[in-house]
C-alpha cells in the first residue's frame, strides 16, 4: 500500500534503452538522421550514441523493451543496493570482474533492468555538446500493460523506486504511474493499457528555447511532431514526441519538475488535461 509520501530515491541514473525491433536497420537510420545519434553495429544489433543518450536496437519482435540499464556513482552505491535486494530476497543476478560490476533483474513483464556503476557516465547531466551531437540526455522511457498494479508494485517495492505521481480513473483504477531513481520527476512511467509494449523515451534537453531548436531542427529533416508541443501535468515539462519507423514514440522534454526529499505523492484523475495541460493528449486506455 502506498503512503502519501514519496521515499528517499536509490539515486541511479538512466543509462541505455536495448529496444527490439524487425528493422534495425531502418530504426537506427531514423534516429541517426532526427536526432543526430552516431549508429555503429550491423546486422542485428544497432547501437545509438548521442550527448548523454545510448538506444541500442537488437533485430527481434516490434515495440518491445529488452532492456534498461541505470547507473550509479560508484561501486559502493551499487554493492548497497545489491544488498538491500538480498535482504528482501529479490531474485537478481550479480556480475562482478576486475573493473565492473553489473547487476540484472526481470520485472513482472519479463524486461531486463540492469544497474551499473560507472564514475565517468554518471558525474555529468550538462547538456554539452563536446562530442559534436546535439545536446539532450536520455532522461527517462515508459512501458505499457494490462496490469500497471503489478508493475507499480514491482518497481516500488522490490527495486525501490520513488513514486512521484499517481493517476487513476472514475472508478479508481490505477492507468498511470511515474516513479523516479533520482531527484528528477520520473525515470519510468507505467501506463494501462491492452498490451504489453514499448511506449516511448525521454531525452531532456536544456530549457525552452533548445526545445524550440530541436523541432526546428526535426522540420528540417522533414519529421513531423505526433504530439506537442505540450506541457505535462505530472512533471510539469514541455515536450513533443515523434514515432520512428516501428511506432514507438520519442520525446524531446525540457525543464521536468525536481522532486524534494519529502514531496508528497501527486493524485490526478484519468484525462487528456492530466497528460498535456494545453491540449490534445495520447490516452493509452
Amino acid at each position: 500500500m502506498l503512503s502519501g509520501v514519496s521515499a528517499m530515491t536509490i539515486n541511479a541514473a538512466l543509462q541505455r534503452l536495448v529496444l527490439s525491433s524487425p528493422q534495425p536497420e531502418a530504426v537506427a537510420s531514423f534516429y541517426a538522421q532526427a536526432f543526430d545519434y552516431r549508429v555503429t553495429g550491423e546486422t542485428d544489433e544497432f547501437r545509438c550514441e548521442g550527448s548523454h543518450r545510448s538506444v541500442w536496437l537488437q533485430r527481434g519482435a516490434v515495440n518491445q523493451l529488452v532492456e534498461s540499464r541505470f547507473v550509479f556513482a560508484n561501486t559502493d552505491a551499487l554493492e548497497r543496493y545489491v544488498s538491500d535486494l538480498k535482504a528482501r530476497r529479490v531474485p537478481h543476478e550479480y556480475e562482478q570482474g576486475a573493473h565492473s560490476a553489473l547487476l540484472r533483474v526481470r520485472d513482472p513483464d519479463d524486461r531486463i533492468v540492469a544497474f551499473c556503476a560507472n564514475v565517468a557516465a554518471c558525474a555529468s547531466k550538462e547538456n554539452d555538446t563536446g562530442d559534436g551531437t546535439r545536446a539532450a540526455r536520455l532522461q527517462h522511457y515508459a512501458v505499457r500493460t494490462p496490469e500497471p498494479r503489478q508493475l507499480v508494485d514491482f518497481y516500488s517495492q522490490s527495486l525501490s523506486f520513488t513514486v512521484s505521481d499517481l493517476v487513476h480513473d472514475s472508478a479508481g483504477e490505477l492507468t498511470a504511474a511515474f516513479l523516479r531513481t533520482d531527484a528528477e520527476h520520473h525515470a519510468l512511467a507505467i501506463f494501462r493499457a491492452p498490451e504489453r509494449r514499448f511506449d516511448h523515451f525521454s531525452c531532456e534537453t536544456g530549457d525552452w528555447s533548445s526545445l524550440r531548436d530541436w523541432a526546428d531542427h526535426l522540420a528540417t529533416r522533414n519529421v513531423r511532431l505526433a504530439w506537442g508541443i505540450g506541457r505535462h501535468g505530472p512533471g510539469n515539462d514541455t515536450f513533443f514526441m515523434v514515432l520512428d519507423p516501428d511506432g514507438n514514440l520519442a520525446e524531446i522534454s525540457a525543464e521536468l519538475e525536481i522532486c524534494a526529499a519529502d514531496r508528497a505523492i501527486g493524485r490526478w484523475e484519468h484525462r487528456m488535461e492530466t497528460l498535456n495541460q494545453w491540449g490534445v493528449a495520447i490516452l493509452r486506455s
